[in-house]
């Protein structure tokens, strides 16, 4: 497993805003997935619509530290729990400004390039759906 880390600068200084898009299927939702549902400490991510080809996962929340950062697991992951997902509010010694960082598990190089791809994708809708 090769691990990513991706950092992604945010145009808001509040933990909150980016808390309530990263925290929940509602946020979720709006930029990660077509449709995120959650129960109990599992969230189903869906992408593509009803008349098309769907592709479900879901995902178990084994940690969370409010305003910080949220880890998640992979259901195909479970015998590897080493290979979480993680969203991370950080603020810039720098700027003041606020970055999520996003770390992810690989399997090789062409699925690390697959997956860079992916999160920038997701990152980008983040941004224009949020302006975060």
């Amino acid at each position: 497993m090769r691990k990513l880390t991706i950092e992604y600068p945010l145009s808001t200084k509040s933990p909150k805003i980016v808390w309530d898009m990263i925290s929940n299927a509602a946020g979720l939702q709006k930029w990660l997935a077509d449709k995120v549902t959650e129960e109990n400490d599992t969230m189903t991510f869906t992408w593509g619509h009803p008349w098309t080809e769907r592709d479900t996962k879901q995902s178990r929340v084994i940690e969370v530290a409010k305003y910080n950062h949220i880890r998640l697991l992979w259901d195909y992951h479970e015998d590897s729990p080493e290979a979480f997902w993680e969203m991370r509010i950080e603020e810039s010694d720098v700027t003041g400004q606020l970055n999520l960082l996003i770390t992810d598990f690989a399997a090789d190089d062409d699925e690390e390039a697959d997956l860079r791809g992916i999160w920038d994708d997701n990152l980008e809708r983040l941004h224009r759906v949020s302006g975060l």
